[in-house]
């Protein structure tokens, strides 16, 4: 067995994992991340799921979520599906988060490993074990690889399904919460069919299609063992075909399938994902088949032109999937964390456009991320009512933003332990909302910046002060990330830092439109590579706006900026105007980030 020794131990390469090691080294402190594969970013990347929801206005674009898609931008056109605005090579993130590593000399990256054991000193966690992530029997070098013994000052726990806190016998959460625990609105007073059959909600395991062309033959795609026709009918029901498959569109004509309707959702006996190794992995060839088996049902519904595709995902891993499959499904729910504050409805759902901020016995605001999806429940073929918590805003609908507190991360009763993913401290029901890749990336950044001051302060991650964790995030260098929402404070807006701070020292309150009062207007836009169309406004109500332009096509504009938003609404029938954008075939609209009348 290697013996070694680290200030900051992150274990699973994540979203949350892979932002906390970058983030806690960035801040100065020695770290060691092991992962099991070789590719980080996990949601984001490694399961497949390379057209992120949720934080997708400009004001929430910030922190290592605002400079990863940022980078993404930057290497290869984005607005392609129209599930999000950012859609990528799942390879493109990889290198990204690859490089991020790469550039830190006191980050070190083990790959090829699995958590054993978790160590600790009565309430103190001091440690983990691993073992080589060899069960699918690899060529070397990955049945050569020595146990792993590591000693940290603080482990970070970024593992998908929260392993750690099971390993270590940290007391934590699996599945529903019923009403009278926090009387949350959206919980279930009793059982029901819906919670008999599915404890969490339902992972996907993503595979991706490829468009040969038209008049092209694609290789079949085989049935699986479990092949039945009948669980996929009305897959695209309500939809035309090519609109189905658009919805991940990503480049090179490849389409994520990672699809709710009759799709490849998978939640049979989802208990298994937390009984033993080998019910998990029945668990993982289960879910693996059931997408083979819809994009089979694809092919045979809508033609052989389209077919798997081949080298999306590496194959030389300790997984079932690689090549056209994911290395491992997208979860969307872990076992969770009980911590000093537990996240619930209440703290998602707005009051006015926002939620209210979280704060301590001290009257402190506590939060130290910021995310807005939707609350958003998968159980294939139950429908399941949630509170709303959408407004509609810039020509589409969008989440109400609220905010998570460092409590969430820590738990109660214990220290040297912090977590960073879908494990933290929430409810059942709250995770539908908090369990999203762009929130995780700064839940991560947030983790890995409490766990370095809290070494460099020499003090518990309990007692950390809150202001010198949100100052640190607020200020970082890099990647400057958001602590109180605003939907018109980008961050590059000359007001964005002191708004935040104003609200954080109660200098000024918070306002329920989540608008702050500004005294200079953002910066204007880079138009020169922006392309422009001019043509007539054909609808203007109910927040849906249309363009059509002197051919007669029309579009649908939308945004993702605040002061674009507020000329939108004033547009009228008949109107001719100039917008800049990035226009969008498959939503069939123009992202605006200007527009003259």
């Amino acid at each position: 067995m290697q013996h070694l020794t680290t200030q900051v131990l992150v274990v699973g390469g994540g979203t949350g994992g892979t932002a906390a090691a970058i983030q806690a080294a960035r801040a100065g402190v020695e770290v060691i991340l092991v992962s099991e594969f070789n590719w980080l970013g996990g949601m984001l990347t490694a399961a497949g799921v390379a057209a992120p929801d949720g934080n997708e206005l400009a004001a929430w674009q910030t922190g290592l979520w605002g400079a990863f898609i940022r980078e993404v931008q930057n290497r290869q056109f984005v607005d392609q599906a129209w599930v999000s605005f950012f859609t990528y090579r799942p390879a493109v993130g990889a290198q990204i988060f690859a490089e991020w590593v790469a550039a830190l000399p006191n980050l070190r990256w083990i790959s090829g490993y699995i958590p054993q054991t978790v160590n600790r000193v009565g309430h103190r966690i001091v440690g983990v074990e691993f073992a080589p992530a060899d069960r699918y029997q690899l060529p070397q070098p990955q049945n050569q690889l020595p146990p792993l013994n590591i000693q940290a000052q603080i482990t970070i726990d970024g593992t998908e399904l929260g392993d750690l806190l099971a390993l270590g016998d940290i007391p934590h959460r699996w599945g529903w919460d019923w009403r009278e625990s926090w009387s949350e609105p959206s919980a279930p007073p009793l059982p029901n069919p819906i919670t008999a059959t599915y404890p969490v909600q339902a992972p996907t395991w993503v595979v991706m299609l490829q468009d040969y062309g038209e008049n092209k033959t694609a290789p079949a795609i085989a049935p699986s063992p479990l092949w039945d026709e009948a669980k996929f009918r009305g897959a695209w029901a309500g939809y035309a075909p090519d609109y189905f498959l658009n919805y991940g569109r990503l480049p090179g004509n490849q389409f994520m399938l990672n699809w709710p309707q009759n799709g490849n959702d998978y939640g049979v006996n989802l208990n298994r994902l937390i009984a033993s190794p080998a019910a998990r992995e029945e668990f993982f060839r289960e879910s693996l088949w059931h997408s083979q088996d819809f994009a089979h049902y694809i092919q045979l519904h809508l033609g052989q032109r389209y077919g798997l595709a081949r080298d999306v995902f590496p194959l030389d891993q300790p997984t079932l999937g690689g090549c056209e499959f994911a290395l491992y499904p997208y979860f969307r729910e872990s076992r969770r964390l009980i911590g000093i504050t537990t996240v619930t409805e209440f703290g998602i759902l707005p009051q006015g456009q926002v939620a209210p901020l979280p704060v301590n016995e001290q009257g402190q605001i506590t939060s130290v991320a910021v995310g807005n999806y939707p609350n958003d429940h998968h159980y294939p073929g139950f429908e399941f009512k949630l509170a709303p918590k959408s407004i509609c805003w810039g020509g589409r609908w969008t989440g109400t933003p609220f905010t998570i507190p460092l409590g969430a991360l820590i738990p109660a009763g214990m220290d040297g332990f912090i977590c960073c993913d879908k494990n933290i401290s929430v409810s059942h029901i709250a995770n539908g909302a908090t369990r999203l890749q762009p929130l995780v990336l700064n839940i991560g950044q947030a983790a890995g910046m409490a766990a370095a001051l809290a070494i460099k302060t020499k003090t518990s991650l309990a007692e950390l002060k809150i202001e010198q964790l949100q100052w640190a995030l607020l200020k970082d260098p890099q990647a400057p990330a958001a602590i109180i929402p605003f939907y018109n404070l980008p961050p590059d807006h000359p007001e964005w830092f002191i708004a935040q701070l104003n609200v954080l020292r109660h200098a000024a309150p918070y306002p329920p439109s989540g608008y702050a009062p500004l005294s200079v207007p953002p910066p204007p836009p880079h138009l020169s590579q922006i392309p422009s169309l001019t043509g007539i406004i054909t609808q203007a109500d109910s927040q849906t706006y249309q363009l059509t332009d002197a051919s007669a096509q029309a579009w649908a504009l939308v945004t993702l900026q605040a002061e674009i938003e507020q000329q939108l609404k004033t547009l009228h029938l008949g109107q001719v105007v100039t917008v800049w954008g990035t226009p969008n075939l498959s939503g069939k609209w123009i992202r605006v980030v200007a527009l003259e009348t």
